[in-house]
């Protein structure tokens, strides 16, 4: 580890970036450039301690999921994200296969979205962040490991809990969806990549799964629209937009109430009380 580039680097990004840049207020008057410690601490969900050591050479080596926060909260362009995993004395992840490098671009524009659910996704449906609506509406999306991180894979492996959210009725074409989705990353990836990988897993146990891969059926959604069943708040109609990265292995989805419906109310009661147990 070279405690001196980490630093430095560490700081300057740091001290390149405004409060608009990452979502926050710009708050009172400052007396240095670029964001706060605590800030940046507070957007890498660590201590402000532990980030002054690292930016006063003093810290321990930070573990590749540290680093990993750090991109995420500096907003680090993946050369920037590989200098940073180098000189802190880790490799850097393959950039053939790692998707969880968040698209800077995306991030830019979910910062941007704090009155609706939003979140960025990989394109084999791995929830990468979400705002805190995302949250509200359909749980924490991000603490899942291996193959189920894959919405398509816990489609199918968990029926029961995942498919609770959507009316009765409406879980046949997602199901489609789900897997024509699939079958664009398995095109876009190949078959000895992450989306095969998961074609693999989930021929091998899931019948609907295979059913569905052999209709061939290949489609991105752009645009949709769904009921989406809170447990406290009941249905809520929502549509969905899509913004895509220019290499389509990353999405920025958008869900959006009908102004001054009920659904509206809904999300705005979202926004107001977040994930509390409503009484």
């Amino acid at each position: 580890m070279d405690r001196n580039a980490v630093a430095d680097f560490l700081r300057s990004r740091r001290e390149s970036l405004q409060p608009a840049d990452v979502g926050l207020a710009p708050g009172v008057r400052r007396r240095a450039p670029g964001l706060r410690r605590e800030e940046v601490a507070q957007l890498a969900a660590m201590s402000t301690d532990y980030l002054t050591r690292l930016e006063q050479r003093r810290g321990p080596q930070p573990s590749v999921q540290m680093l990993s926060a750090l991109t995420r909260a500096l907003r680090l362009s993946l050369d920037e994200r590989d200098y940073l995993f180098r000189v802190a004395g880790h490799n850097p992840p393959d950039r053939a296969t790692a998707s969880d490098h968040v698209s800077p671009v995306l991030l830019r524009v979910l910062d941007r979205l704090d009155d609706t659910p939003a979140m960025v996704l990989s394109n084999v449906g791995e929830t990468l962040v979400q705002n805190r609506l995302a949250v509200a509406l359909l749980g924490e999306q991000t603490a899942y490991s291996g193959l189920e991180r894959s919405k398509a894979y816990r489609w199918f492996a968990h029926p029961e809990s995942e498919r609770a959210v959507y009316p009765e009725d409406d879980r046949e074409r997602q199901s489609h969806m789900q897997v024509a989705s699939l079958r664009v990353a398995y095109g876009m990836m190949g078959s000895r990549s992450r989306a095969g990988e998961l074609v693999d897993a989930l021929l091998g146990f899931s019948d609907e799964f295979a059913r569905l891969w052999e209709l061939h059926e290949v489609a991105e959604r752009f645009t949709d629209h769904k009921t989406i069943i809170h447990p406290e708040l009941g249905p809520i109609e929502l549509d969905c937009q899509v913004l895509f990265t220019e290499d389509q292995s990353q999405l920025l989805l958008i869900l959006t109430a009908s102004p001054h419906s009920v659904d509206a109310e809904k999300l705005a009661l979202l926004g107001v009380l977040g994930t509390q147990t409503f009484a």
